[in-house]
């Protein structure tokens, strides 16, 4: 017959790929708002480097085809910095999925641990019984001559 340690083995096996998987969608998560920020910084800079050059004389049509193309960097900026609040929620969500599945793991863990010493200590009184028993029907020694 199977200890109850043993049969919840299965149950603790589930928890531990459970949260393999839940760590794995954390880190791919935080590669993920990591890709979006270093989009957005990009963008940023890009923005800023854009928008320090050429200052010297230029022609009306230039002038507002400089801010309109600014424009659309600061739409490509906004978007992104949407996309990464955005990452940032999913980020969160894979986070908390992951504390979720590491505390059943540890829970689980806990639980067997608890029940194999338990065991163990329930072996351990056993065999004090056989000892015990066994001294108590040892025929005395006689008499040293």
């Amino acid at each position: 017959m199977k200890s109850r340690a043993d049969r919840l083995q299965p149950a603790v096996d589930q928890a531990h790929e459970r949260g393999d998987q839940a760590m794995q969608r954390l880190a791919e998560q935080q590669q993920k708002l990591a890709r979006a920020q270093h989009q957005l910084d990009e963008l940023k800079r890009y923005r800023h480097d854009y928008a320090a050059g050429q200052s010297g004389g230029v022609s009306v049509q230039a002038l507002l085809n400089r801010q309109q193309f600014i424009d659309r960097i600061d739409q490509a900026i906004a978007q992104q910095v949407a996309e990464v609040l955005r990452q940032q929620r999913h980020l969160e969500h894979a986070r908390s999925h992951w504390r979720d599945a590491h505390a059943r793991e540890k829970a689980l863990d806990s639980v067997v641990d608890r029940y194999r010493e338990a065991e163990r200590k329930a072996e351990d009184r056993r065999e004090q019984a056989d000892v015990d028993e066994r001294m108590q029907h040892r025929r005395p020694a006689g008499p040293a001559r």
